[in-house]
C-alpha cells in the first residue's frame, strides 16, 4: 500500500463530481484514484455530503448534468450502493464558515467543512479545492 492509500484512512467523503464520475464509471477518474475508492467502497468506506444533492439539482435544473432516472432514485441506488450520507449540522456550518482563505463556493465549503468535521480525507479533482493552503487530507481524483 502506497503512502497516498495510507493517508486516506480508512474514510473518504466523495465531492460531487467525484460521486458522479464514481458512480458512472466516468474514464474522469484516474486509475489511482479509482482504485482507492473502489478498495474503500468494499470496505463500507465512502461518504458523500447530502449538500451534494443539492448541487446536483441545480446542475441538472440548469441542464449541465442528466441522470437518466430520478435524483430521489438516483439517491436511493447511492445509498443501496453502500455510499453513507453525512448530513449537514451546525457544527459542519460553523466550520464552513470558519475555512479561511477556501475559495467562496458554498457548496465546496460546505463539502470540504464536512470532511474536516469527521476528520476524513476528501477526493476531490477541484482545483481551488486542491490548491487550498488548509491541513485537511485532499486526494486528486484525476490520478
Amino acid at each position: 500500500m502506497d503512502s497516498w492509500a495510507r493517508r486516506a484512512s480508512g474514510l473518504m467523503l466523495l465531492d460531487t463530481h467525484v460521486l458522479l464520475w464514481f458512480r458512472e464509471g466516468s474514464s474522469k477518474l484516474g486509475r489511482r484514484a479509482g482504485g482507492l475508492l473502489a478498495r474503500t467502497a468494499a470496505k463500507g468506506g465512502l461518504r458523500y455530503s447530502a449538500i451534494s444533492l443539492m448541487e446536483i439539482g441545480q446542475q441538472l435544473s440548469k441542464g449541465r448534468i442528466e441522470l437518466d432516472e430520478p435524483i430521489a432514485v438516483w439517491r436511493q441506488r447511492v445509498l443501496d450502493d453502500g455510499i453513507n450520507e453525512i448530513s449537514v449540522n451546525g457544527d459542519v456550518a460553523l466550520r464552513a464558515s470558519e475555512l479561511s482563505g477556501m475559495p467562496g463556493d458554498p457548496f465546496d465549503r460546505i463539502i470540504a467543512a464536512t470532511a474536516d468535521c469527521f476528520g476524513i480525507g476528501l477526493m476531490t479533482a477541484d482545483a481551488a479545492m486542491l490548491g487550498w493552503r488548509g491541513s485537511l487530507r485532499r486526494f486528486d481524483a484525476r490520478e
